[in-house]
C-alpha cells in the first residue's frame, strides 16, 4: 500500500532552519517547485513554516494538502473586487486597541501580531507578521484591560492575535492573573496553531501560566488535515488536557486542503481522538487573494450532511460563516426540517423523509390573570 505521505528523514530535518521565513529557504528545502510570481506574494504577505509542519509534506505530491496551507501561491497577489483587507470587521467592534467587542458577553484581545506559522487563507493576513505590531504595548494593555474590566457583561475574553501562545509563559501568567482579578470574566479562551505548528512550545511552564484560580481555560487548535496531528502536536495536546485544559477545534472548509467528506472525517476523529472537541468548520472569509480557497457554501452543506449519522456527534462542528462587514457568525449547514400539514417533515442521514407531529399537550390558560 502507498503510504499517505513521505515525511523527511531525520537527517533532512536537521537541514531545515528553525523555521523557515523566506522563498530562498522554503527553495532550499524542496518546497517550492517555482518562484515565479511569488515574489510579489512574499513581499506582501508573511511566509513562515516550522520544521514540524515542513516534515509533514509530501513534496512528490504536487497538491499536498499541508504544503497548500503554508507554502505562497502566485494567485495571492489576485485580488477580487468582493475581498476585503478586514473580511470580518474587526476594525467596526474595536473600542480600544487590541480588543474586539462584538459579541455583548465577549471580547477579542488581539496580544501579539505574529504566528508560529503563517496561512495562506488567514482573515488577518493583512495584520500579521513581521510587519506588524509585535505585541501590545504595555500602555495598550492596560487599556484593554481597563476595558474589559470596565464593562461587567463581559464573561469571556478570548485571546487571539496572532498566535498569543507565541508569547513567553511569564507574559501569559501576568495576562492571566490579571484577568483573574476581574470579577465578571470567568471563561479565558486561547485561539491557536503553536500545538500543531510548534508542539515543542508546550512545555511544562507555558501550561501552567494558562492556568489561574477562578478562571476556566479553554484553547481552542486550529487545523485542517489529520495529517497535521503528527506525534508531537498528539503529546502537546495531551499535555494540555492532561493539566485540565479544555480544548476545543477550528478548522477552515479550504479547496484543494479538506474538501472531501472522506478527509474532514479523519480530521474530526483525529481531533477526537486527542481529546480535541471539534467546535466549529469556518467558511473561508473574503481575505484578499484567497479565491483559490474558496468553494460554494452548497458545497459545504453537502459535506456536512455527509458526514451526519456517518461519523460521530462528538466528531461533527458547526458550519459557519462569519458575515463581512462585522456582523458575527451564523450556521450555515444543512436544513433537516420542514413544516409540514402534519406538522413536521424530517429528513433523516440516509435522505429519507418522516412525518412528526410534536404533540404538545394543550396549555393550561385557567390561571391566566384575565
Amino acid at each position: 500500500m502507498k503510504p499517505v505521505h513521505s515525511p523527511l528523514s531525520p537527517a533532512a530535518i536537521a537541514r531545515v532552519p528553525r523555521t523557515l521565513r523566506s522563498l530562498d529557504e522554503l527553495a532550499a528545502a524542496g518546497l517550492l517547485p517555482s518562484r515565479e510570481g511569488l515574489d510579489a506574494v512574499a513581499e506582501r504577505y508573511a511566509v513562515a513554516l516550522t520544521p514540524t509542519l515542513a516534515a509533514a509534506i509530501d513534496r512528490a505530491a504536487p497538491d499536498d494538502p499541508v504544503a497548500r496551507q503554508f507554502v505562497p501561491d502566485a494567485r495571492e497577489i489576485e485580488t477580487l473586487p468582493q475581498e476585503l483587507a478586514d473580511p470580518i470587521g474587526d476594525a467596526a467592534h474595536s473600542p480600544v486597541p487590541g480588543i474586539v467587542h462584538r459579541y455583548p458577553d465577549r471580547v477579542l484581545l488581539k496580544l501579539v501580531g505574529v504566528c508560529a506559522v503563517y496561512c495562506r487563507f488567514c482573515f488577518r493576513r493583512e495584520m500579521v507578521g513581521p510587519g506588524a505590531e509585535t505585541s501590545l504595548s504595555d500602555e495598550a494593555l492596560d487599556a484593554a484591560l481597563a476595558y474589559v474590566a470596565g464593562h461587567p457583561d463581559i464573561w469571556e475574553v478570548v485571546v487571539t492575535g496572532g498566535d498569543p501562545l507565541v508569547a513567553s509563559p511569564r507574559r501569559l501568567a501576568e495576562l492571566m492573573t490579571r484577568l483573574a482579578a476581574i470579577g465578571h470574566v470567568r471563561i479565558v479562551r486561547f485561539h491557536t496553531r503553536v500545538p500543531v505548528a510548534s508542539p515543542e512550545r508546550i512545555t511544562a511552564a507555558l501550561v501552567e501560566a494558562l492556568k489561574a484560580p477562578g478562571l476556566t481555560t479553554y484553547v481552542a487548535v486550529h487545523a485542517n488535515h489529520a495529517r497535521e496531528l503528527g506525534p508531537e502536536a498528539r503529546t502537546a495536546l495531551a499535555r494540555l488536557a492532561d493539566a485540565g485544559i479544555a480544548l476545543v477545534g477550528q478548522s477552515v472548509l479550504l479547496a484543494g486542503v479538506n474538501d472531501d467528506a472522506g478527509t474532514l472525517a479523519a480530521l474530526f476523529r483525529a481531533l477526537v481522538e486527542c481529546r480535541v472537541k471539534p467546535y466549529y468548520l469556518h467558511h473561508p472569509d473574503l481575505a484578499p487573494g484567497t479565491a483559490h480557497f474558496r468553494l460554494p457554501i452548497q458545497r459545504g452543506r453537502e459535506l456536512m450532511r455527509a458526514l451526519r449519522g456517518r461519523v460521530s456527534g462528538l466528531a461533527i462542528p458547526i458550519y459557519v460563516l462569519d458575515i463581512p462587514g462585522g456582523y458575527g457568525k451564523v450556521p450555515v449547514g444543512p436544513d433537516y426540517l420542514e413544516p409540514a400539514p402534519e406538522g413536521w417533515r424530517v429528513t433523516d442521514y440516509c435522505g429519507g423523509e418522516h412525518a412528526y407531529d410534536e404533540a404538545v399537550a394543550p396549555r393550561d390558560t385557567s390561571g391566566d390573570a384575565r
